[in-house]
């Protein structure tokens, strides 16, 4: 608890640090590049329309709230955007910083929070256009729309808790960062993003509280309920305290060993 404590205060200390080498970060993506920061939306916009078409035109998928399909997609898979390239760009910071985790003076361990800020920077403009596509539907604002933030925040603690213990054994481990990709991909599909729990409840109920036990559930649920449904976190408290009881330990697990191999990390990069 004690290392948790000095974290977060080198954190505050060095938020300048942080917030400069997060926009650098950032702007990297882009150079070298014609069409720059466009190329961010190129993939997930892709990616959206091909879901639209395949449950909404191919397979007549009908979400459980009287809204468009593509409404009710898109606060699904706006935060897995966000999670999947902040896991990934976690786990492989170590490798790309080498040169900073060479530096004796250099505070490794906010490694990971700089390349998380990298990745908010772009979920935000994700957020933006969630917000302007709604807008376009004539969709009345609701006041729990303000809710996104908090689910960001929920959605960023939980990827930098993974994030710690994947970038640590990364250093060592080179296919932990294959492993991470092929486990998004799953994870993708076992969290009802393009589809909704309740097509299970008849045939395999068995497989709905399966489906939550996905701490990313949490997430995409709340996503939802703020953009759609009206809905305030705390009308889900088993699963509130369920996600932040897994965060924290993973967090520790992760914290714990990335002190433990961090002595290591300049001798192998």
């Amino acid at each position: 608890m004690a290392y948790v404590i000095s974290l977060l205060k080198e954190i505050i200390k060095k938020r300048k640090l942080i917030l400069e080498l997060s926009k650098a970060d950032f702007r990297k993506r882009f150079v070298g590049s014609y069409f720059g920061i466009v190329w961010m939306f190129v993939q997930p916009m892709v990616t959206v329309l091909i879901y639209f078409f395949i449950f909404q035109q191919g397979f007549g998928s009908v979400p459980p709230v009287d809204v468009p399909y593509v409404l009710w997609l898109v606060p699904g898979i706006v935060p897995w955007f966000f999670f999947s390239e902040a896991l990934n760009s976690i786990t492989n910071c170590l490798h790309e910083y080498s040169y900073l985790v060479k530096k004796v003076v250099f505070q490794v361990e906010i490694l990971p929070v700089i390349k998380l800020i990298s990745c908010i920077l772009v979920h935000g403009f994700f957020i933006l256009i969630m917000l302007l596509m709604f807008l376009c539907y004539r969709r009345i604002p609701l006041v729990t729309w303000i809710q996104i933030l908090y689910y960001t925040f929920a959605a960023a603690m939980l990827v930098l808790a993974i994030g710690c213990m994947t970038s640590a054994v990364n250093v060592f481990f080179k296919d932990m960062a294959q492993i991470v990709t092929i486990c998004l991909q799953f994870g993708m599909w076992l969290t009802p993003i393009m589809y909704h729990e309740s097509l299970f409840a008849t045939k395999a109920p068995w497989v709905v509280p399966v489906l939550k036990l996905n701490p990313f559930y949490y997430v995409v649920a709340g996503y939802r309920d703020s953009m759609l449904t009206g809905d305030w976190f705390w009308k889900r408290p088993m699963l509130t305290a369920y996600f932040w009881g897994v965060t924290v330990v993973v967090g520790l697990v992760g914290l714990k060993i990335f002190k433990r191999l961090r002595p290591h990390f300049s001798d192998v990069l």
